[in-house]
C-alpha cells in the first residue's frame, strides 16, 4: 500500500503494483492506469471528468420514484483504505446487466457538489481493477474535483468512436449488428459494440420517453420490429427510390430526374383504387378512391421529393459521402441502424433480455446485409433518411453530425466498418 499527495494537495491511495499483464477495457481505462502509474493524480481527475461515472441503484426504488435520483451512495467496505468507500465505475469496468439493481450516472461535478455529511468518507474509482484509486471526499478535496469539472465543456466526448477492447465483441455476427448502429454511437460518443447499461438505467428510460415515447416493453417490442421490418420511416422515401432504382436496372446508367419523376408519377397513377363496391359482413360498401385534388397532391409531393433527394445526394458526393455516380438505392439503413439501437435501449431500460438484445442486433446485421453491399453503401442510405426525417435540407446539424460520424467510421483504423466485413460471406 502507498499513499502520495497531488501537485494539488489531495491524497489518493492506490495499490502496490498492478497487473503488468491486465488489459484495459477501453482507452479510458488505460489513460487512467497510465496516469496512476507516474502518480500523476490530477491528469487522472481530468480523465474521471470527462466521463460518466456510474453508481449502483436500486431498480424498484427508481420504478418508485420517476424523474428522482437517489441521493445516497451504496457504500463499500475497501481494505485500501480501511474504510467506507463510495463506489463508482468507468463504462468500461461495468459488469454485464441484471434485472435489480441497475446503475446510473452522474458526472465528477455532480458528485463534488452533490456529497453529504452522511456519505461515506472516500470515494472509490473502479475499485479491485489495476486502474483503482481513492480520493478523500472531505469539502476541500472535493473543490478540487469541481475544478477538474469545471474544465470539461462536454461530459463523453460525442463525436468521436469509442471501443471496448474488452466486454465487447469486435468480430462475428453480433459485432456486425453492432456496427449498424456505429453512426449514431460515434455522433453519442458511447461504445458501438457495447451491449449493457447506455447511460444507465434511469437516462435511458428518460431518453426513450422523450425520443420514441416508449414507456412499457410492449412498446418497444412494437417499435424494434417496426425498425428491422423497415415500417417506421415513410414508405413514400422507399417508393420513390424504388422506382429509380427499377429504371437504372432496366435501361443502365444514370437516369435522369426528369425521367424519373414522370416514371413516379405513372406508377402512382396506375397504382390508385377507383370507386369499388364491396360485400362486408356489415353489408354493401362502396370504397372512394382518392378525389382528383388528392390525387395531384400525391403527383406533386413525391416530385418534391425526388427533387430534395437529388439534391442530397449532390451533397453527399460533394462531401465524400457518395462516390461519384452512385445513388442511394434505399433508406431502409435509417431504420435498420436504428434498430441496432434500440436493442441497446431496450436492454439497458430492462425492456428486453440480453439474449432478445443480442437477437435483435442479429437481425439488424442480417437484413442490412440484404439490402445493402458495403458499409459505405448503407451508411448513404442511413444518412439520407436521417436527413429526409430531421434537416430538411438545411445541410445543418443532422447533416454535419452524420457526415463526421461516416468520415470516422470509414477513416479510423479501429473502426468496425475497417475490421468487419459488411457481408458475413466477404470474411475470410
Amino acid at each position: 500500500m502507498w499513499k502520495r499527495a497531488t501537485a494539488e494537495g489531495a491524497v489518493a491511495v492506490g495499490a502496490a503494483s498492478a497487473d503488468a499483464g491486465w488489459q484495459a477495457p477501453s482507452e479510458v481505462e488505460r489513460r487512467l492506469y497510465e496516469a496512476k502509474s507516474r502518480h500523476d493524480w490530477a491528469a487522472y481527475m481530468d480523465v474521471l471528468a470527462g466521463e460518466c461515472l456510474f453508481r449502483l441503484a436500486s431498480r424498484t426504488w427508481l420504478d418508485a420514484n420517476p424523474g428522482r435520483i437517489p441521493a445516497r451512495y451504496h457504500p463499500v467496505w475497501r481494505p485500501e483504505v480501511n474504510d467506507w468507500c463510495a463506489a463508482v465505475y468507468t463504462q468500461g469496468m461495468l459488469p454485464a446487466p441484471v434485472e435489480d439493481p441497475v446503475f446510473i450516472w452522474e458526472d465528477l461535478g455532480s458528485y463534488a457538489s452533490g456529497w453529504s455529511a452522511e456519505d461515506p468518507p472516500w470515494l472509490a474509482v473502479n475499485p479491485g481493477s489495476p486502474c483503482e484509486a481513492y480520493f478523500p471526499a472531505e469539502p476541500g478535496y472535493r473543490a478540487l474535483w469541481q475544478q477538474h469539472a469545471d474544465r470539461v465543456e462536454v461530459v463523453n466526448s460525442p463525436g468521436t468512436l469509442r471501443t471496448l477492447w474488452v466486454g465487447g465483441p469486435r468480430s462475428g455476427e453480433v459485432a456486425r449488428g453492432l456496427a449498424c448502429g456505429a453512426l449514431m454511437c460515434v455522433k453519442n460518443g458511447v461504445y458501438w459494440n457495447a451491449l449493457g447499461h447506455g447511460y444507465g438505467y434511469e437516462h435511458e428510460r428518460r431518453l426513450l420517453d422523450r425520443w420514441w415515447g416508449v414507456t412499457t416493453r410492449q412498446k418497444w417490442q412494437c417499435y424494434q420490429e417496426e425498425l428491422l421490418t423497415n415500417e417506421m420511416s415513410s414508405p413514400v422515401w422507399e417508393f420513390a427510390l424504388g422506382v429509380r432504382h427499377s429504371l437504372a436496372q432496366d435501361f443502365g446508367g444514370h437516369v435522369k430526374p426528369g425521367h424519373w419523376r414522370q416514371a413516379a408519377e405513372r406508377v402512382l397513377r396506375s397504382r390508385v383504387p377507383t370507386a369499388r363496391v364491396e360485400l362486408t359482413p356489415d353489408g354493401v360498401t362502396r370504397t372512394e378512391g382518392p378525389s382528383a385534388e388528392e390525387m395531384e397532391a400525391q403527383v406533386e409531393g413525391v416530385k418534391r421529393l425526388i427533387g430534395r433527394i437529388t439534391r442530397y445526394e449532390a451533397r453527399f458526393r460533394a462531401d465524400g459521402l457518395l462516390p461519384e455516380g452512385r445513388f442511394v438505392r434505399s433508406v431502409a439503413a435509417w431504420d435498420y441502424g436504428r434498430g441496432s439501437n434500440m436493442a441497446r435501449f431496450g436492454l439497458a431500460s430492462r425492456f428486453c433480455t440480453l439474449e432478445e438484445a443480442e437477437e435483435a442486433v442479429l437481425r439488424a446485421g442480417r437484413v442490412s446485409a440484404v439490402a445493402y453491399r458495403s458499409w459505405e453503401d448503407f451508411s448513404a442510405g442511413y444518412a439520407l433518411g436521417r436527413c429526409l426525417h430531421f434537416d430538411d435540407e438545411e445541410f445543418g446539424p443532422w447533416y454535419e453530425e452524420t457526415l463526421s460520424a461516416h468520415r470516422i467510421l470509414t477513416t479510423d483504423p479501429e473502426s468496425p466498418w475497417l475490421t468487419i466485413p459488411f457481408r458475413p460471406e466477404d470474411e475470410g
